[in-house]
């Protein structure tokens, strides 16, 4: 619905979102109206260069035609059947992806934490099933982020952060390594581990990528150990990291893979890829979805995905990292830039980021803080170098602005 339509003024919008909406966010104050591109724009029509995409979700851009179209289609034919008859955007889109990235199958989840929910299922399962009851442990990161739901949440290797304090004791099963420290993940694994866990870059955890000696010797410790190597690409999946998949930068292959935010160009949607072997463990009533699969969501992810593989977005969130994080370190009071394509965080010294993020969205730029010394940005893959300079000259005013505090 356009403000324009809604009969409210923008406060009486903001007034009943407090007074109904059970609030866990820090809200931005402004009243999104609309998007196009890499902009957002509020009820008055005020641009903001949109560096953070609904945390990586619009790679393609705000309301990217091809995905508008593919929706409105969809939506005119057929919203929603559950999983029992088979329809032609599902089929159409599991056949894209498994071909696209390499894997045999598909299971569609609705968000990022529910695909990782999907699976650590799988995994345990298929452990339980090949090598018996207690083969069903995981070793995850320290730092690391997952998800919200309680396996998820287990698996986030942070036990004193807000996601799990106060919730009771989470999930058994879940042991917990130094990132990047390939010998304390062998070391952190028993005879009843069944796989190892991990984002190929730490989201939450700071924008930390993995090295290639870590990510290759994980493979090779798996596969020696009969383990799983489950990676987690909801935030760097599908062109976010300079290819189509982060584990690509790699050269190595996971036995299931998660993914949601840029698949679907906007449409919630997530899945988990899997080797033929590994997707054995699910069989009839060891899962379920309702809306997983969603005709509407799945003809959207097709778009989405046709877009990006079309315009090698990939290649250019690979040119723009590059030219972005260039210039990014050349900012004052910056200890380090990290990332990987456009993934990329900047951390500080001596200056607090949750102050930076501030001072940049009252320049209108929108951008995330993490913890107290990182701000990440994930702006869509369709950025341009004007793009990247607007944000930089933003930033370094941010930056100047509260060093002088």
């Amino acid at each position: 619905m356009k403000f324009a339509d809604a009969g409210f003024t923008a406060e009486e919008i903001k007034e009943k979102a407090q007074k109904y909406m059970i609030e866990t966010y820090e809200r931005f104050d402004f009243l999104a109206d609309s998007a196009k591109g890499v902009y957002m724009y509020d009820e008055k029509g005020t641009p903001y260069l949109d560096f953070y995409a609904g945390i990586a979700v619009n790679s393609v851009g705000n309301c990217c035609e091809r995905v508008v179209e593919a929706v409105c289609e969809q939506a005119k034919e057929l919203m929603q059947t559950f999983n029992y008859p088979y329809t032609i955007p599902q089929a159409l889109l599991a056949e894209k992806i498994c071909t696209t990235i390499g894997m045999d199958k598909i299971f569609y989840q609705n968000t990022g934490t529910e695909a990782n929910e999907a699976m650590i299922k799988m995994a345990r399962k298929y452990g339980v099933e090949k090598y018996g009851p207690n083969r069903y442990n995981i070793v995850t990161a320290k730092q690391s982020f997952h998800g919200r739901t309680f396996g998820a949440m287990s698996a986030t290797g942070q036990p004193d952060n807000a996601c799990q304090i106060g919730f009771g004791s989470m999930v058994p099963g879940f042991t917990y390594a130094p990132y990047n420290d390939l010998q304390a993940f062998k070391d952190a694994c028993t005879e009843n581990t069944i796989a190892i866990m991990i984002e190929p870059v730490q989201g939450e955890g700071g924008v930390h990528p993995a090295t290639q000696e870590f990510m290759q010797g994980l493979r090779e410790f798996c596969d020696e150990k009969g383990m799983l190597l489950l990676l987690d690409e909801v935030q760097t999946g599908w062109c976010r990291t300079g290819n189509i998949m982060s584990f690509m930068n790699y050269g190595i292959k996971p036995d299931i893979v998660s993914m949601a935010k840029a698949m679907g160009g906007g449409m919630p949607i997530g899945a988990i890829c899997a080797t033929a072997e590994a997707a054995k463990a699910f069989t009839a009533g060891s899962h379920g979805t309702t809306f997983g699969g969603h005709p509407v969501c799945c003809a959207a992810s097709y778009a989405a995905i046709s877009e990006m593989l079309e315009k090698d977005l990939a290649g250019n969130a690979k040119k723009m990292g590059e030219y972005f994080m260039s210039k990014l370190r050349t900012l004052p009071y910056v200890k380090e830039v990290r990332g990987q394509g456009l993934l990329v965080g900047v951390e500080f010294e001596g200056l607090n980021s949750v102050d930076i993020k501030h001072a940049c969205f009252d320049r209108k730029l929108l951008v995330t803080a993490i913890g107290s010394s990182v701000i990440r940005m994930v702006p869509p893959l369709i950025i341009t170098e004007s793009d990247c300079d607007k944000a930089f000259e933003i930033i370094k005013e941010a930056v100047l602005e509260t060093a002088s505090k």
